[in-house]
């Protein structure tokens, strides 16, 4: 019997260490920053610090509301370090999975050895999914473990909310390294692309916050699609969402598309 699914599977088995190791992380971030918030946050001493601060500066930050529970969660976590670690962790995963093996000889023994082109690309982008999807679950239940005890009083199912838009919006990133990968078979182009998205998407985002005239950006930022409507607040946007994950399979399926059309065995 021919086995299932071998590349999403060796995928995780080979990256379980590194994936640990960004949970680990993850959790490092939040447990060190969240229960901060009931001293600098909860008694308005962040919020009179934020006060003194120049509009531009805190608008290109997003820290406008970070004297609440959910603010404060959104822009220490959500919007600045847990979204740059797990931009680091899918843009390295994206770049690697077709880019990486293309460049260390295994894609062409790999489709020596039967493994579908089509198949290689999704099973590469299913694995990257299950990994960003396990830490935003992971992130989303650790917040809501010291919910009460940090004083953040975020409803449950915005925390949901944010997960679904933080996945996507890193999702995103993986999948453009991945398809970029795909095209060229560049590893340092591959991690380029992934991470000009996510530099892009939040440079986009700031420079709409600080300037009325460009507050059109945002309609080409995925930063902003995921967090101009505060998801820890009031929800996530469902234009948003719906745009980070469609994007994200655009992506996906041009890198089968890619994959398949191009030489790499010659």
């Amino acid at each position: 019997m021919r086995d299932m699914l071998p590349v999403f599977r060796r995928s995780l088995r080979e990256s379980w260490r590194g994936t640990l190791g960004w949970t680990i992380g993850v959790a490092a971030v939040l447990f060190l920053y969240l229960p901060l918030f009931p001293s600098i946050g909860g008694n308005g001493q962040m919020q009179q610090i934020i006060d003194s601060l120049p509009p531009e500066l805190v608008g290109a930050l997003g820290y406008d509301q970070i004297g609440t529970g959910a603010g404060y969660a959104q822009g220490t976590f959500y919007g600045l370090i847990g979204f740059l670690l797990l931009t680091i962790a899918a843009t390295s995963w994206g770049a690697a999975a077709i880019a990486g093996a293309e460049e260390s000889g295994r894609l062409e023994l790999d489709l020596a050895h039967g493994v579908g082109r089509v198949g290689y690309a999704v099973e590469s982008a299913a694995a990257i999914l299950v990994r960003l999807v396990w830490l935003g679950v992971f992130a989303g239940a650790v917040v809501a473990l010291l919910d009460e005890s940090a004083r953040l009083d975020i409803e449950p199912i915005r925390i949901v909310d944010a997960t679904v838009v933080f996945v996507g919006l890193t999702l995103l990133t993986g999948s453009a390294a991945l398809f970029v990968g795909a095209v060229f078979g560049r590893r340092s182009w591959a991690v380029a692309a992934g991470a000009g998205i996510a530099v892009a998407g939040y440079a986009f985002n700031a420079i709409a916050n600080q300037v009325e005239e460009a507050e059109w950006l945002r309609t080409i930022s995925p930063y902003a699609w995921a967090f101009h409507q505060p998801p820890l607040k009031e929800g996530l946007s469902l234009s948003g969402a719906i745009a980070l994950w469609a994007l994200s399979l655009v992506l996906i399926a041009g890198s089968a598309w890619a994959l398949r059309r191009r030489d790499v065995v010659g």
